[in-house]
């Protein structure tokens, strides 16, 4: 898709919505934060508008930018936990590098086997990965079941070896913050 038809009936300049939307997906600042900062730059723009340009573009920027990322190294950690959101217990999967680079993530409904391979899919798919040499999880069954699933698919080498170890928690990255949200 073009930049002029991504901005096509917009009110405001493509620069401005694209600050707004790397604030809004690189700190925690909230849409009602972003809207407060905004009078002080002289522009008065509603959290509901700021919300939409979150929800529009942030995708489109998340595609672009993904091709230019560093490539990772070959030594993996995934980890699942369970979070509440929204009032409802869910398990976020995450993959990070040796260096502590969070590769990807995924909330899931469920913790099992298929949902293991449908995130490892995920990350070994993407642009900026090149395939692990050894990939480190904890000592939850439905993980040798997802990694037999991407080695019979032919998703994951057969050279690729999954060690399983007690807590093998990723540490979180230096570039994510209290909102959750990942640094640019």
């Amino acid at each position: 898709m073009s930049t002029a038809s991504l901005f096509k009936w917009r009110h405001f300049l493509p620069e401005i919505i694209l600050l707004n939307v790397r604030w809004y997906c690189c700190s925690s600042l909230s849409d009602r934060n972003l809207e407060a900062m905004l009078p002080e730059r002289g522009m008065e723009v509603d959290h509901s508008t700021l919300n939409c340009w979150v929800l529009k573009y942030a995708p489109e920027l998340d595609q672009r930018i993904r091709r230019h990322l560093k490539l990772t190294n070959a030594s993996w950690r995934v980890d699942e936990t369970s979070i509440k959101s929204k009032g409802v217990w869910k398990y976020l999967y995450r993959a990070v590098d040796a260096e502590g680079k969070t590769l990807d993530s995924m909330l899931s409904a469920k913790r099992d086997g298929k949902a293991g391979a449908r995130f490892l899919h995920k990350v070994l798919r993407a642009q900026h990965t090149q395939t692990p040499r050894v990939i480190n999880v904890d000592k939850h069954a439905a993980d040798p079941v997802a990694r037999a699933t991407l080695k019979g698919d032919e998703t994951m080498d057969k050279e690729t070896e999954l060690r399983q170890s007690m807590g093998t928690a990723p540490e979180p990255d230096s570039t994510t913050n209290q909102g959750g949200r990942t640094d640019c």
